[in-house]
């Protein structure tokens, strides 16, 4: 019997070809959004720059709003690889970690204007981000910080919730204040990243040096924290390109956004991408 020929409009049966139809159509998107931000782009607009139809957009995600979601997911996936094959080289400290953070996020537009909710490119989103309370913690950042307090990485006088506190006010200050200063203050974006670092390791580090034979042990828990936030990252980014259910377990290893091998990683940190799904 012949095989029953693939009704129009259906999405591909062979799932490598449609995961890089939706990764194409991410690229178009990411584009867009950032030239014309996100109230002014369309479905129309990137089915026309994508080369399929409108439809066919909507077989991979039902609304604007899931498909901007899969495009920040997949960002974070990006971002958090690219922290995790650098953490790896050691020697693995909280301002590493913070550093690395830092500078992946400054050179990355759409991850910055998340986190900031940036209305000349998230529009309307940011009444969304506005809206939705308190951004969770990601996935094992409390456990990490627990590891490297009992480790006598981090000052002892301070509770659980104010060393978070005083992180995210260092993070959330170095990236915003930079927009309101003049412009002879401007500092290019890998100095600004060595300063949120210093000051964001200043803020909890403990003060004397870490006890002896501690240190690998703190590079270990940074390495373990990156490995759980990449492959948290991989999850949700599988479950909005459909490649994956939602909840289902988690594979051994790591990739990256395209599906391609990297060495190894919530509502999430600005949680945005939560709220549009």
């Amino acid at each position: 019997m012949e095989p029953q020929a693939r009704r129009a409009g259906r999405p591909p049966q062979d799932a490598a070809r449609r995961l890089e139809r939706a990764h194409r159509i991410l690229d178009i998107a990411g584009d867009l959004i950032l030239r014309w931000g996100y109230d002014k782009t369309t479905i129309d607009d990137i089915a026309r720059r994508a080369g399929v139809a409108k439809g066919t957009i909507y077989l991979h995600w039902r609304t604007r709003e899931e498909l901007f979601a899969a495009l920040l997911r997949r960002e974070r996936v990006e971002m958090l690889s690219q922290v995790r094959l650098r953490v790896a080289e050691g020697p693995g400290t909280l301002r590493d970690l913070l550093g690395l953070l830092a500078s992946e996020l400054l050179r990355r537009p759409l991850m910055r204007a998340s986190l900031l909710g940036d209305s000349k490119v998230l529009g309307k989103l940011t009444r969304l981000k506005r809206s939705s309370g308190a951004a969770d913690l990601p996935t094992g950042f409390e456990t990490y910080l627990g590891a490297l307090l009992r480790l006598g990485a981090l000052r002892a006088d301070l509770t659980p919730a104010e060393h978070v506190v005083a992180l995210a006010s260092v993070l959330y200050g170095f990236l915003l204040v930079p927009q309101m200063m003049p412009e002879g203050y401007a500092l290019p974006d890998e100095r600004l990243a060595e300063l949120l670092a210093d000051a964001g390791s200043r803020a909890v580090a403990a003060g004397g040096p870490v006890p002896a034979g501690n240190a690998r042990a703190i590079s270990r828990a940074t390495l373990e924290f990156a490995d759980l936030a990449v492959e948290t990252a991989q999850r949700k980014l599988r479950a909005s390109l459909g490649s994956e259910e939602p909840g289902k377990p988690e594979k051994s290893g790591t990739s990256g956004a395209s599906g391609k091998s990297v060495t190894g990683p919530e509502k999430s940190a600005t949680s945005l991408e939560e709220n549009a799904t």
